[in-house]
């Protein structure tokens, strides 16, 4: 089910129209934006504003953050506050659950997790330390909040979430923090995963459309452009504009490259002779 219905440009409401991120050509021209589908894609090459729409779009949505700190105190998303203050979002139904996530920010964000936890284990050393004169329950009583942290934290992401390569930890984020009926907004999920780790990615994201979820999801990734039945918006269209999947040219360039790479590659032979 989708929650989020649509989110339209209040030109009325843009604080310093002149500046950046409103003068991105689809930011500027945005006028109305719906999702009908429940996984919805940005698609568009490097600087084309679909990463700046999602970020405001989840600061409108309020949604929490996963790997940095809060979107509200980040000051390198000041331009994206200011486009946020200028959109109106409508809901089917709105929801509470859910997150944005960029994957430039959970490298971070799996080494704040594993300090964490050595400063929790180095919390118990020092209780143990402290209370080794008093009784045994009365060590167990302090250490008792620390330690089932410890287990929900090894619940939730596993004993070492950092030990992981970058593309099973990103997984394993997804598998502990998708929850039913959520929205999450993704900016380029496809970074640290593989080919397979996205076709995981992908069965991860149906699973949880059964469920009620609903994900807007920037990507450069042909693979998970292929979700079936999603709405796919080019960011190199002004206004935005809906694409099917096989006139991307994200998927035309990959599908010719991989029929004749030697077409795309003599150059390089030539170059280097």
């Amino acid at each position: 089910m989708t929650h989020l219905r649509t989110v339209t440009l209040d030109a009325s409401r843009a604080n310093a129209p002149d500046r950046f991120p409103f003068t991105v050509p689809i930011i500027r021209e945005l006028g109305t934006l719906s999702f009908e589908s429940d996984v919805t894609f940005f698609v568009g090459e490097n600087g084309s504003g679909k990463s700046t729409l999602l970020e405001a779009l989840a600061l409108a949505a309020k949604l929490p953050t996963v790997g940095s700190e809060s979107a509200d105190r980040d000051k390198t998303l000041e331009p994206q506050r200011r486009l946020a203050r200028a959109l109106k979002l409508t809901w089917r139904q709105k929801t509470f659950r859910g997150f944005f996530l960029r994957a430039e920010d959970f490298f971070g964000f799996t080494k704040a997790i594993a300090k964490l936890r050595a400063d929790m284990f180095e919390e118990l050393a020092r209780i143990q330390t402290d209370y080794k004169d008093r009784p045994a329950h009365a060590q167990g009583l302090a250490r008792l909040p620390i330690v089932r942290t410890i287990h929900e934290m090894e619940q939730r992401y596993g004993v070492d979430l950092d030990e992981n390569s970058h593309g099973q930890s990103f997984l394993k984020l997804f598998r502990s923090r998708f929850v039913p009926g959520g929205l999450y907004l993704l900016d380029e999920p496809e970074a640290p995963l593989s080919p397979q780790s996205q076709l995981a990615l992908l069965a991860m994201i149906g699973d949880m459309v059964r469920q009620d979820a609903q994900f807007v999801i920037a990507t450069h990734s042909p693979i998970l452009l292929g979700f079936p039945n999603a709405t796919i918006y080019s960011c190199d269209s002004v206004p935005i504009e809906p694409v099917p999947f096989e006139e991307l040219d994200h998927v035309v360039i990959t599908r010719e490259f991989l029929n004749a790479p030697g077409r795309f590659l003599r150059h390089l032979g030539e170059q280097s002779s």
